[in-house]
């Protein structure tokens, strides 16, 4: 069994790539290009990562209360008085069966809420933290009218190169199979 046989272990074009874009960040920018690069990914990081943990904040937050609504009302359809037999207007009545154990909160309701709106929370704090750390990170790089000029032609290079290298496999002449994977 090799250590290629697991999807974390094996080698990809993501190696490559993030070589080929180093080297593009060592030669076609400068020291305060990257600094610049290097802090509008932080910035994005930091966005996302607090978005994240504030929908999840949220999300729980709300279970509870959702939760705690639930057992209420039940504590008070409970406490009510309830009939116990319909009468029809032909005089038959009927008996109305006893349905308070099916409306009690449970357990795996309770994990279901929290789960569910823990979930919810984070994917909409996470996509937040997303959007607004793209904001972020993007004012941060076009301050500089000259250092936002130097990171798009590095990018476009990077780019090229990548299409290249794309190319250059694809007529290669292996199989199709080969080349989507």
């Amino acid at each position: 069994m090799s250590s290629e046989s697991i999807a974390a272990f094996r080698k990809s074009k993501s190696d490559e790539l993030s070589k080929l874009a180093e080297e593009h960040m060592q030669h076609d920018l400068q020291q305060s290009d990257r600094d610049a690069l290097r802090s509008a990914a932080s910035k994005f990081s930091t966005h996302a990562t607090i978005g994240s943990l504030v929908g999840l904040g949220l999300g729980i937050f709300l279970a509870y209360r959702v939760r705690s609504a639930r057992t209420t009302m039940f504590n008070a359809f409970r406490a009510r008085e309830k009939p116990i037999k319909v009468q029809f207007a032909d005089g038959r009545t009927e008996p109305i069966p006893d349905i308070t154990a099916l409306l009690q909160p449970t357990t795996l309701g309770d994990v279901a809420a929290y789960l569910l709106f823990s979930a919810g929370g984070l994917f909409l704090g996470g996509e937040t933290g997303l959007l607004t750390g793209t904001y972020s990170a993007a004012r941060s790089i076009s301050r500089d009218p000259e250092s936002r000029a130097r990171i798009e032609t590095a990018f476009k290079k990077f780019r090229a190169d990548v299409l290249r290298k794309e190319a250059t496999r694809l007529d290669g002449g292996g199989s199709v199979f080969d080349s989507i994977f």
